[in-house]
């Protein structure tokens, strides 16, 4: 059975006593623990090192810490839970004494580790398979309190960007947003986030496309993220890549807050702070 929660606000979720309120938008900030992500990979050699960026991340603003530690860039295997779990578990302990009063988000399509994760008190799971990977993983999440980032993916990371295609790319990924948020619910589950996927399976098109139309997600009800930072949408437009991609990650991230983006992931906190900031006060004029 289930944790009860059909009755949840989506403009706030609560977990371990800790509110995540959606009435201003929030800031993701990007924890990768992999050897070969396609912007920082092996940026860290201890636990220590990663001590030190989340909590630069966390003065700059970031009101979520996201831990990854399997690269899903263009190309890459599925790994496995021991080989992930490996990379995590020691950080995911140390993150959590350190920092009890931040959200800590783990990046993961394998429902033993989000299980694992979320019994050393992470509150959010980020699937970037939207469920695909891991046929356990929503009978999982429906039995924990925990908050749910449900991502669109085309194909796998190994296959996702050989020639994916749509008819309408908005409709479609909304469709299968839909279906999945419906068996969630069905499974008593309704702390979800939505994100549209930019660049899991889409050509440059179809994620402007989606950029674009972002607004026509919120029917489902639930908070929309936008992970749009320093990604190839970007460096194939403006010619630039994942190290010279600050200045159309905030362009990009801007156009997604006014069209409804609720959460911002992002690998720059401060600038991602400052948008926000200016965003709201271009609201209230």
């Amino acid at each position: 059975m289930g944790i009860k929660n059909t009755e949840i606000n989506t403009n706030s979720y609560t977990v371990n006593g800790k509110i995540l309120s959606f009435n201003e938008p929030k800031i993701m900030g990007i924890i990768n623990l992999t050897p070969n992500s396609f912007y920082d990979g092996n940026k860290y050699s201890t636990v220590k090192d990663v001590m030190r960026d989340v909590e630069s991340k966390i003065e700059q603003g970031a009101d979520i810490i996201d831990v990854g530690a399997a690269s899903t860039k263009p190309g890459e295997p599925l790994i496995n839970f021991e080989e992930e779990w490996q990379r995590l578990h020691t950080t995911l302990i140390e993150l959590k004494k350190q920092f009890p009063n931040t959200f800590i988000s783990v990046d993961t399509y394998n429902s033993e580790t989000a299980k694992r994760a979320v019994d050393l008190g992470v509150e959010i799971i980020n699937d970037i398979s939207g469920g695909n990977f891991d046929n356990e993983m929503f009978n999982t999440i429906s039995k924990l309190d925990v908050i749910y980032i449900l991502m669109h993916i085309q194909g796998t990371p190994q296959n996702m960007q050989v020639n994916p295609e749509y008819i309408n790319v908005v409709e479609e990924v909304y469709a299968v947003l839909k279906n999945k948020t419906s068996q969630l619910k069905n499974l008593n589950f309704n702390k979800i986030i939505i994100d549209p996927g930019f660049g899991f399976g889409k050509t440059i098109e179809h994620n402007f496309k989606l950029l674009k139309e972002l607004q026509k997600f919120n029917p489902l009800g639930f908070p929309v993220l936008a992970g749009l930072s320093r990604k190839s949408m970007i460096n194939k437009t403006l010619n630039t890549n994942p190290v010279t991609a600050l200045n159309g990650t905030v362009c990009l991230n801007t156009i997604a807050l006014i069209n409804g983006a609720k959460i911002l992931r992002v690998h720059d906190v401060m600038e991602a702070k400052q948008i926000i900031q200016l965003f709201l006060k271009y609201q209230t004029v």
